[in-house]
């Protein structure tokens, strides 16, 4: 959440910041603000609402001339979104500024400490402790400031400073927040993710925790929290840049939907090998995959919803037992972890804040750890004992659609890889399935191109009230995302339940014209969806039913069937969520909602 860039270099810093905060919008923000050195002072511009109100206001940076600066996207946590809580922070004669993502969890004391030495507080933020008690610990060495802050400030925090006495200098510091450092032609830059500085730099320092970064305009030096001087190797980032772009699609939302196929090929193809699955970064020996005795599957939202389709997968497959437990839950239940499990942590950005304290938790347990991301050098791929990669290249849009198939493929291959090495699964029945989850990118693409009947069904319910989702055994996961996807982008009041849970009160809440979304997929599992479909309809809801081809005996009892292809009981997942993404898509669009960009919502979660 927020977003933070910086520049030094030789060419004006605020066109760069504000191109660079572009690219952080999909991190969810309320206001924005710069903080550029213009030879004599420091400039600040703050605004609410929209970047394109601070570019606006600064005539996309002319009025702020300068070539060293810091900017931010703010996502608020202490204090309504307001122009004085806006990022950058000062000190009292603004002589220090600060830009922050994160929350400081020991502020109240800090600002007490602080308040009883005279500082005055000017904003309800968090972060103007940090301004301030840098300024009390200055005494001409800004390193020594930065390290004494560090030392005092718990939570988590990314921070980017400028000191106006020395202004050939940005300082960066990370713990718990992510930060990088790009080194570019002209001048060196700070961001909160990569896209920020495709455009200037391939070349990357990740900033571990608790690490500093300092930059001028030629050079880049890192050090640790006691000051000392570290190295630290750069990494070429293979993105294509046009990647976070949108490409002449109306929404980034709609070309991540249809770049799914190229996604789950990139992320397939070159982990089958002669009918056989080998992940070259994975790093497990069958020995340690056949001494598993338990998987815990731990991730946030989407990811999450993968987690349930997984446990179905690793069940049914390898015949491992499996939990699955949302992130922000996990290490408060005091989980018991025994010798012989492996946690599974799943994350697109592999910098979400549950999911990485989830992954310590279990590491200080001394259980071992794998990962699955999607950023390359992220904290997650960094910290896990082994990691395997999704491969979908940078996604924009908050609500996940592409890096969602891609981490369905993985945990597909995962599973039919420990299936097959723990016996449970024979080399020829591994053949099969791999043929079956080789066809899924070209049945994606049909789907995809079938939305134009879904767009004319989504517009029926653009003013819908409530709508709910049901499924059984996989079916409800993918109902679990389907429902997900509908109220985070629309803001309709959506929720899913196991088909057999509607006994149980649900079904109290079903009345004449209640829209009922109906997965069934599992074959073995069909009669007793239809039997829920005929309960619901009974009491007046209209069904939106999604099956497999050949399933015609649903249209006696749904309003409207989709069709997916047929495919193995375990991958239909990654065809049957393809109609709910479009759905919902084309219902947000309906309504005029910011489809990229919905309210209260950030694209990476980095703070609890």
């Amino acid at each position: 959440m927020c977003g933070i860039v910086g520049y030094i270099g030789k060419e004006q810093a605020a066109p760069i910041l504000l191109d660079g905060l572009s690219k952080l919008e999909y991190r969810g923000y309320d206001s924005a603000g710069m903080a550029v050195y213009d030879g004599e002072k420091i400039n600040c511009a703050k605004a609410t609402g929209r970047l394109k109100v601070l570019y606006d206001l600064t005539h996309g940076g002319e009025t702020m001339p300068g070539c060293s600066g810091i900017g931010h996207t703010r996502w608020a946590t202490h204090g309504a979104p307001s122009d004085v809580n806006a990022h950058p922070h000062f000190n009292a004669d603004k002589t220090i500024a600060v830009v922050h993502n994160g929350i400081i969890e020991n502020y109240v004391k800090l600002k007490k400490k602080l308040t009883d030495k005279g500082y005055e507080f000017r904003s309800e933020t968090d972060t103007e402790v940090v301004a301030h008690l840098l300024d009390y610990y200055y005494k001409g060495d800004p390193l020594e400031a930065v390290t004494k802050v560090m030392h005092r400030v718990e939570g988590s925090y990314a921070l980017g400073i400028i000191f106006l006495e020395h202004p050939d200098v940005i300082y960066s510091v990370r713990k718990d927040s992510p930060l990088i450092v790009g080194r570019g032609k002209t001048g060196n830059l700070i961001a909160s993710d990569v896209p920020a500085v495709l455009k200037y730099t391939r070349d990357v320092y990740f900033i571990e925790n608790e690490e500093i970064a300092r930059l001028s305009a030629e050079d880049i030096a890192f050090f640790n929290v006691d000051g000392e001087p570290i190295e630290k190797e750069s990494k070429t980032i293979e993105w294509d840049i046009n990647a976070a772009e949108k490409g002449g699609y109306e929404h980034f939302m709609l070309k991540e939907m249809n770049e799914q196929p190229k996604t789950v090929r990139d992320t397939m193809n070159p982990r089958i090998k002669d009918d056989q699955i080998v992940i070259e970064e994975l790093g497990m020996t069958d020995d340690e995959i056949r001494a598993i005795k338990k998987i815990h599957i731990v991730a946030c939202g989407s990811a999450y919803h993968t987690g349930v389709t997984s446990k179905y997968i690793f069940e049914g497959l390898a015949r491992i037992p499996v939990e699955v437990d949302v992130a922000s839950e996990f290490r408060y239940r005091n989980p018991i972890l025994e010798e012989g499990a492996l946690v599974l942590i799943i994350s697109q950005s592999g910098e979400t804040a549950d999911s990485l304290a989830a992954l310590r938790e279990a590491k200080k347990q001394g259980i071992q750890t794998l990962g699955i991301v999607n950023v390359v050098g992220s904290s997650i791929a960094r910290e896990a004992d082994k990691v395997m990669y999704t491969w979908a290249g940078p996604e924009i849009a908050v609500a996940t659609t592409k890096a969602y198939s891609a981490q369905l493929i993985a945990q597909y291959l995962l599973a039919i890889k420990f299936a097959n090495v723990r016996g449970k699964l024979s080399d020829t029945e591994m053949a099969a399935m791999l043929k079956d989850m080789k066809k899924l990118p070209d049945q994606i693409e049909m789907l995809l191109n079938n939305k134009e009947r879904i767009q004319k069904f989504a517009n029926r319910y653009i003013a819908a009230k409530d709508v709910f989702f049901i499924g059984r055994g996989i079916d409800y996961a993918i109902s679990l995302e389907g429902s997900l996807k509908l109220k985070e982008i629309s803001y309709i009041h959506s929720e899913a339940y196991a088909a057999g849970e509607l006994k149980h009160g649900t079904i109290s809440l079903i009345e004449d014209g209640t829209l009922v979304a109906a997965v069934a997929t599992q074959d073995d599992l069909f009669k007793k969806t239809l039997s829920n479909i005929v309960e619901v309809r009974t009491r007046g809801a209209f069904v939106m039913a999604v099956t497999n081809e050949g399933n015609t005996e649903i249209e006696k009892n749904a309003d409207y069937v989709i069709y997916i292809p047929q495919t193995n009981k375990y991958f239909t997942n990654s065809l049957a969520i393809i109609p709910l993404q479009l759905f919902s898509y084309y219902v947000s669009v309906g309504k005029g909602c910011d489809v990229d960009k919905p309210r209260n919502l950030a694209k990476s979660v980095t703070v609890e």
